[in-house]
């Protein structure tokens, strides 16, 4: 199968090639694309040693698959070229994920809805994903009522110019490019995305309209305090989750056990919770801390955390690919 990874010198890219590699996706042809200063890179894939090319080369080699982590404005601008020319895109952006005809996808929790239609196909934002990927089967048991989420996240999540920043600082020095308006090491920064008109960010708003249009369901209320913090690994989420009926926290164990990609790591007896150092490098979202809110009924507290360049990014996309070929929509 001819690959294009757009954005393949990013961490998100790189992380794309990785996972390609590791879960055997049947790469015959790769088509590593970046911009213009990148064209000519050496990126290295299976053994072998590829060369960053150009968009335009990209689309008229017509490749079968393009999954893209490059920006909003590229997917908008692109993404429908590659459509265009019969290419199924994996968009890793935002900027498809709300659009009306186009699928948000987790997997696990959608995929079935994928068609041949599908030709542009939008990978959520990785804080949903980890959410709604512990909660879409609590959801099938009790119904989901309310979210309240505070998150946690790391500093992968804004890029290499990020994690730049904070090694800087964290070595005593000024940083030379800094990504945030403030430091970030031995600091909290309640602040991911733009402000928007109602007081919230962007990446807090993205939690609210794509777990629903995920779930399916537009009467879950959600909301959501988005924070950076210094650490790499992964993203942690306090979650908060109100339901229409009663449950027993003996069968949320055993559902959440059940459900594909979650691991429940819950023995507070041995101090064993989810950290983002074990998340790092996995493709499960790891689970603990479950315990019924005292204060209302029906309601759960849990602790939600997953590598966000891989489940939150990187794997989830490739496994949008996997099951088009699966379900017959992509030729292997």
């Amino acid at each position: 199968m001819k690959v294009a990874v757009v954005g393949a010198t990013g961490l998100v890219g790189g992380e794309m090639l990785k996972v390609l590699a590791e879960r055997n996706f049947p790469v015959t042809e790769l088509l590593p694309v970046a911009s213009e200063k990148s064209v000519g890179l050496p990126i290295e894939f299976q053994g072998k040693t590829y060369h960053v090319i150009s968009m335009d080369d990209a689309i008229a080699a017509r490749p079968d698959v393009a999954i893209f982590s490059a920006g909003g404005s590229t997917s908008k601008e692109q993404a429908p070229r590659f459509a265009e020319v019969g290419t199924v895109v994996i968009d890793n952006s935002s900027a498809w994920r709300m659009d009306p005809t186009k699928k948000l996808v987790v997997p696990e929790i959608n995929a079935k809805e994928l068609t041949a239609d599908d030709k542009i196909i939008a990978n959520p934002n990785c804080s949903t994903i980890q959410m709604v990927l512990s909660l879409h089967k609590l959801h099938e048991a009790y119904k989901i009522k309310r979210i309240v989420v505070s998150t946690y996240q790391s500093v992968t999540g804004t890029g290499k110019k990020a994690v730049d920043q904070m090694l800087e600082e964290r070595a005593g020095q000024t940083a030379s490019n800094p990504a945030y308006p403030h430091r970030i090491d031995l600091n909290v920064l309640p602040h991911i995305d733009v402000f928007e008109d109602n007081g919230y960010t962007k990446e807090e708003m993205k939690m609210v309209k794509e777990t629903k249009k995920i779930l399916g369901d537009d009467s879950i209320q959600v909301t959501a305090t988005a924070v950076r913090i210094p650490v790499m690994g992964g993203h942690s989420e306090a979650v908060n989750v109100e339901f229409e009926k009663e449950y027993e926290l003996a069968d949320v164990y055993r559902i959440l056990r059940e459900t594909e990609g979650v691991e429940v790591v819950d023995d507070v007896t041995r101090n064993s919770y989810p950290m983002p150092k074990d998340a790092h490098g996995k493709d499960a979202v790891l689970v603990g801390r479950l315990r019924r809110d005292e204060s209302q009924p029906r309601t759960l507290n849990m602790w939600v955390v997953a590598d966000n360049l891989r489940k939150g990014a990187a794997t989830n996309a490739v496994q949008i690919a996997e099951h088009m070929i699966q379900l017959g929509l992509l030729k292997a």
